[in-house]
């Protein structure tokens, strides 16, 4: 145990370092954008680690959960580890999240720190992190092009749509599927099966604030473009009568 807290304290350490110097590199933007790249850095690299252990290296989280972790797999999880505290602490410092971003990061730190502390359940833990990390990248780049000023846009809108689509897809219909797999398998603890229902509410949270912004933005473009057509069929009429 006292390897795992050593080589997280080393990952934060490093999470901490490329966020100075990327503060140091882009002097004239402020700490969020810095801390975004930061984030989105984590968000691919995570995403490429644990895709690999999940879909390469095994065993498959839907039909091995419980199983003991791999060094690959205490790999994967001390990275995302270190990230997580990072991120957390940034958060709470510069108070830029709500209530129920922050429960999402603590629940991350806590479901990795289980599996760590119990040697088991790392191939479901690494499931759930590319899970979650799976829409990191869109999440990143619609907050960078709202910054930019092209968020009103083309792109901003696949983005948003794409966004919504591996949202709903991936972590409420897979992560349906692999908590289903986790309650139903004899090997996981109850604490750890406990941590996924809560993880999976919590994604139902994020998916009901979504469909009320998918909602809002589609209403949105609706109106505008109606007013759009109205505002040619005056412009046609008055031309007719000049």
């Amino acid at each position: 145990m006292a390897l795992f807290v050593l080589e997280t304290i080393c990952s934060l350490i490093g999470w901490f370092l490329l966020y100075v110097l990327l503060c140091h590199c882009n002097s004239e933007r402020h700490c969020e954008w810095n801390c975004r790249l930061v984030t989105l850095l984590h968000g691919v690299l995570s995403i490429c680690v644990t895709a690999y252990i999940g879909f390469i290296a095994g065993p498959w989280p839907f039909t091995h959960p419980g199983t003991e972790n791999t060094s690959l797999q205490i790999l994967a999880l001390v990275f995302s580890l270190g990230y997580f505290l990072f991120d957390m602490a940034w958060c709470v410092y510069f108070h830029t999240e709500g209530p129920v971003m922050l429960a999402h990061h603590t629940m991350s730190i806590l479901g990795i720190v289980l599996a760590l502390s119990l040697g088991e359940s790392g191939i479901e833990t690494c499931a759930v992190i590319f899970g979650s990390e799976i829409t990191n990248p869109l999440l990143q780049a619609r907050w960078f092009l709202k910054h930019a000023g092209r968020y009103d846009s083309l792109v901003g809108d696949l983005v948003d749509l794409l966004f919504i689509l591996l949202f709903a897809s991936v972590r409420i219909g897979v992560g349906g599927r692999m908590l289903y797999c986790e309650l139903t398998s004899p090997k996981p603890s109850l604490i750890v099966k406990l941590g996924g229902i809560a993880i999976y509410t919590l994604s139902w949270v994020f998916m009901v604030d979504i469909g009320r912004f998918a909602c809002r933005k589609t209403h949105g473009k609706y109106r505008r473009w109606k007013e759009h057509i109205k505002l040619q069929e005056v412009n046609g009429h008055g031309g007719k009568g000049k």
